[in-house]
């Protein structure tokens, strides 16, 4: 499990319960390393502007984390995290490496506007 204050995801049961019981959600799968700890505090940080958005992590090496990296949406991806934006149960967006605050609050405001 990662050191964030963000909600945990640790199985395959569990993303798919989200994703689907959530009209707004922003997956970021990494680990606690340099590239991914900055956008981890990003999302704590912007939590609290955007309340119709489900913040949450998966760590990048337990094998459920399978299901994100295998998405059609990441299949080009090298750096971590993989960084997913879930509307209505379907990806809409999807990074990798490090993002800006600027970056994220962009994708934020463009995929989930308030409801």
């Amino acid at each position: 499990m990662l050191a964030t204050n963000l909600q945990h995801i640790e199985s395959e049961t569990e993303l798919k319960s989200l994703v689907a019981g959530n009209r707004h959600a922003m997956v970021c799968c990494g680990r606690m390393g340099p590239m991914c700890i900055p956008v981890y505090g990003i999302m704590e940080r912007l939590r609290p502007r955007y309340p119709h958005v489900v913040f949450v992590d998966m760590d990048f090496d337990i094998p459920a984390a399978s299901a994100i990296r295998k998405l059609p949406a990441c299949a080009g991806f090298r750096g971590l995290p993989f960084t997913v934006y879930y509307r209505g149960g379907t990806v809409v967006r999807a990074t990798t490496s490090i993002q800006t605050e600027a970056q994220v609050t962009q994708i934020l405001d463009s995929e989930f506007r308030a409801a």
